[in-house]
């Protein structure tokens, strides 16, 4: 992601100033292609075609971070959604990175500039009463003791001829129409699967009827200035034909902005005495007053996205946002993307009552589909950004494909035959057959061609006096017209085509002028069709940038001109007539670079290979790895050793031989293990398991180990780098999916294996230190037998015990004391006062069965219990009802993620 940290770009007067935007991707999940090609690609070749002609513009997104989708998403994996948010931004960003998307900003809407801008925004469209407030009712789980958010809520789609059987609360993902929770038909909570109950509720409604004049006012004038793509139009009306409704913009969640509304925000202050007196009274304090903390609605929230992150990329943000007489705003974003677009963020704009920079054009995608259904996050169908990075196909040609099958009027699918037909008939064969013809054939050396020197031509031969070259420039210069008239109609599919057109006949000129043979029988003529054709490249070049930049850059440095100062189609610089006169682009006597093919052959196999590869779900593929891991491991188990010599050792043996091994088998004990400390150097994906880590380990050896680890599903791969483990170092190593397993790493679960973690040793432990057990001694085996089952043996038998530390036995009970008082610690308390250190002495004489296992963790299950803190941010004091303890709380009120103080419990 080429991220300008220049001096931030702003309006100039007198030029043609451009604000482009993309829908911005929510992170509970990685991207899609349909996702890319539909928002982030679309915008930054629109983006880079702006740069290409010269216009003063600015491409700006980011990650959408609030709402349901975060909290849910941050439940299923066990962590706090700021941590979610923070994985899945850095995710977003490395995949966008790779695919060359260009932006000016990739901000976040977790930020404070989003709380500053979203809540001035709010306060202005309340001011200007805009808003009412109602009762609605809303759907409340009892079991899970909350208010149901949309996304929260499935159940049969109410449309007639519908009925979707999944569809999600706030709209429907098979007919795509908006809903309320309480229209679903059989509504479910999506946590526990019990039939929710209608509960009343108060919310903020944004009220769109009695700005309806003023919208549709600004509807049929921009969507005709604008040129609004078809499908915006069509969406747009029909929303208009149904009638605006009041819509409303809080939601009873804590993660997102707070609603800065005396009702919904102003909470009372306590001492922390006075709390520890009263702690019941403010516990159900607290209950009463929930459903009054809300924030707002994403949909409210999201689109304001796109000013805060300019005011982070720029403090003149406002030169970009309220100066609608200088600056033009394209966005780009699929089809369900629609309303929120060209009917709600219009209409909050302008129940402000400011001069706000409104959309001029819209861009709009139908949906990419993928192979035989459609791309889905959730159920995790279709290729995803990740993986396209971990092929062996290079950007440009992901890029290139997308943009050939941009879903522009209507739905298009994804296969991979189509890929390999595009890439090896237009990419290798049309355009990389083009250029590389022309360069290799000018690097020949002297006698051959024209040793890498673009050659001059005589003043007797001009394009006029030769029909042929006179024929291509009428044609290039008619396409160049037609690529610039789609791209600023943004009709990208169209410019792409058109700019493949001009290597088309690029190919056609080679072939009719036959210059292998102008090269022996007239070289003047030959210099003319080569001089021209190396123009011809130069300007394919240029044409292609905005679509496959890396291609661009390559073709520059063949050429051996900086991408810089030649790649420009500015129109107050004569770039475009002097690009229609390809024979004067690159001057007579400059030496070109190194020509080499720009494109590899796709092949049968590899397509089969893929196609296997990402087929199903990507739990579908993850069982397939896991399967096939299985049965490596059970082939493992039946090959024979070699004795190295290339000999297999005999089995046969006599009995007294066998008699004596049996005699001298020492027994198994924990001191046959050799388990050491290690270091993670480096973690990573495995190439072709998406289940598996490949780690290496540094275990005091003089090589570090290297250990295939199926944590994938339990621990992220920013945390396993760089930490201390246990590592068992005498297994036999195993092979997993063409990977060498050199060792195992040790880890701790719950009863049923749905959360593991990783075993950590001391912090003072060294690198290659021998992890032993008091009382056991002993040396550990060299190889340790896989047929005796030594390892198997004895792994039953290790537990933690209350303070969790591992050990070689049972253990009954636990308790958190040891992970609160290091917390406590921490913040630079000594100890406990006397009311906690009897409460922790309670908790840690409570008994558990005995069946149920301890793990190295600091969530650890103790019970349902209040917990009262005080946020170090805004010092306001809140109870909890808890079921699990936490290092780390996010603060109901400020939103904010300090640490909070344990005060009483």
């Amino acid at each position: 992601m080429a991220e300008n940290r220049k001096a931030p770009k702003l309006p100039v007067e007198g030029k043609r100033n451009i604000l482009i935007t993309s829908a911005l991707p929510y992170v509970n999940n990685v991207p899609h292609l349909g996702n890319i090609i539909g928002c982030v690609l679309s915008a930054d070749v629109f983006a880079r075609y702006c740069r290409l002609r010269g216009y003063n513009a600015i491409y700006i997104c980011g990650t959408d971070e609030y709402g349901t989708a975060t909290e849910t998403k941050a439940m299923e994996e066990n962590c706090s959604p700021k941590e979610i948010c923070d994985k899945y931004y850095a995710i977003h960003k490395d995949v966008y990175n790779w695919f060359n998307i260009s932006f000016d900003e990739f901000g976040r809407t977790s930020s404070p500039q989003q709380t500053e801008v979203c809540q001035a925004i709010f306060k202005k469209i309340y001011e200007n009463k805009w808003l009412s407030e109602n009762t609605m009712q809303q759907l409340y789980c009892d079991a899970c003791e909350r208010f149901l958010a949309d996304r929260l809520v499935e159940g049969t789609c109410p449309t007639p001829g519908c009925e979707y059987d999944s569809a999600r609360g706030d709209q429907c993902e098979k007919c795509g129409k908006l809903l309320n929770p309480t229209e679903l038909k059989n509504p479910r909570c999506k946590f526990c699967q019990k039939s929710p109950r209608i509960r009343d509720t108060d919310h903020l409604f944004l009220e769109l009827p009695l700005l309806k004049d003023r919208l549709e006012k600004y509807i049929s004038e921009m969507s005709v200035v604008g040129g609004w793509s078809q499908n915006a139009i069509q969406t747009t009306n029909s929303w208009l034909r149904e009638g605006l409704k009041p819509r409303c913009i809080t939601r009873d969640l804590k993660w997102g902005v707070p609603v800065p509304h005396e009702k919904y925000s102003d909470k009372v202050s306590f001492s922390i005495e006075f709390c520890k007196i009263f702690v019941v009274f403010i516990y159900l304090f607290y209950n009463l007053c929930a459903q009054y903390w809300k924030v707002f609605y994403v949909w409210f929230d999201a689109p304001i996205g796109y000013v805060s992150i300019t005011s982070c990329y720029t403090r003149d943000w406002e030169k970009w946002w309220k100066n609608p007489e200088n600056v033009e705003l394209y966005q780009f974003m699929g089809k369900d993307n629609v309303p929120f677009h060209t009917v709600m963020f219009p209409s909050t704009l302008l129940g402000t009552g400011e001069n706000w920079t409104l959309m001029k054009t819209i861009s709009v995608t139908e949906y990419l589909n993928y192979e035989a259904g459609k791309f889905s996050k959730s159920k995790g169908i279709g290729v995803f950004g990740n993986d396209a990075k971990d092929t062996n196909l290079p950007v440009e040609v992901w890029r290139y494909y997308l943009l050939t099958n941009r879903p522009e009027v209507s739905d298009t699918l994804f296969t991979w035959p189509d890929l390999q037909a595009k890439l090896n008939s237009e990419l290798l064969n049309n355009l990389g057959n083009f250029i590389n013809r022309v360069l290799s054939f000018i690097a020949k050396p002297a006698g051959q061609g024209y040793d890498s020197i673009i050659p001059s031509v005589p003043d007797d031969v001009s394009s006029n006096s030769h029909d042929l070259t006179k024929k291509l420039v009428d044609k290039v210069a008619a396409y160049i017209d037609q690529y610039i008239e789609a791209m600023e109609k943004v009709k990208l599919k169209q410019g792409l085509k058109t700019a493949m057109s001009i290597s088309s006949e690029g190919n056609a000129y080679l072939q009719e002028s036959e210059f292998w043979r102008l090269y022996k029988e007239n070289r003047s003529l030959c210099s003319l069709v080569m001089k021209t054709a190396a123009g011809i490249v130069y300007l394919l070049g240029c044409l292609m940038e905005p679509f496959i930049p890396s291609f661009t850059l390559e073709v520059f440095k063949q050429l051996n001109l900086p991408v810089e100062i030649h790649v420009s189609l500015c129109h107050n610089k004569g770039d475009i007539d002097r690009v229609k006169r390809p024979w004067d682009i690159i001057s007579a006597g400059h030496k070109i670079g190194t020509p080499k093919p720009l494109f590899r052959e796709l092949k049968d196999e590899e397509v089969e290979f893929y196609r296997k590869k990402f087929a199903g779900s990507q739990a579908d593929r993850i069982v397939r790895a896991e399967a096939e891991a299985e049965n490596v491991a059970k082939q493992l188990k039946k090959t024979k050793v070699s004795d190295g010599t290339g000999k297999k050792k005999s089995s046969a043996k006599s009995s007294n031989e066998a008699k004596n091994k049996a005699a001298a088998e020492p027994d198994i004990t924990i001191t046959r293990l050799d388990i050491r400390v290690g270091l993670i150097k480096k973690a990573q994906k495995h190439p072709d398991a998406e289940s598996l880590y490949v780690v290496k380990i540094d275990v005091g050896e003089e090589q570090t180990r290297t250990v295939v680890s199926g944590l994938v599903k339990y621990i992220p791969l920013d945390e396993m780098q760089n930490r201390k483990v246990c590592v068992l170092c005498n297994l036999k190593a195993a092979t997993m999916r063409g990977i060498k397993s050199q060792a195992m790493v040790l880890t701790a679960s719950n009863d049923d294996d749905t959360k593991v973690e990783l075993v950590e040793p001391p912090s003072s432990a060294h690198v290659g230190e021998r992890i032993t057990f008091p009382g056991c001694e002993g040396n550990p085996d060299e190889l340790l037998n896989p047929k005796k089952k030594v390892w198997e043996t004895l792994q039953v038998d290790l537990h933690t015990n209350e303070e969790l530390v591992a050990v070689l036995q049972k253990c009954s009970t636990h308790h958190i004391s040891w992970h609160l008082q290091g917390f406590i610690h921490t913040l630079g308390i000594d100890k406990l006062d006397k009311h906690q250190a009897l409460e922790f002495k309670k908790r840690k004489k409570r008994k558990f069965k005995k069946e149920k296992k301890t793990r190295l963790s600091p969530y650890n299950p103790v019970g349902r219990f209040i917990a009262f803190f005080i946020c170090l941010k805004c010092t306001i004091c809140f109870m909890c009802n808890l079921t699990c303890f936490h290092l780390h709380f996010d603060c109901v009120f400020c939103v904010s993620w300090s640490q909070i103080i344990i005060i009483f419990y």
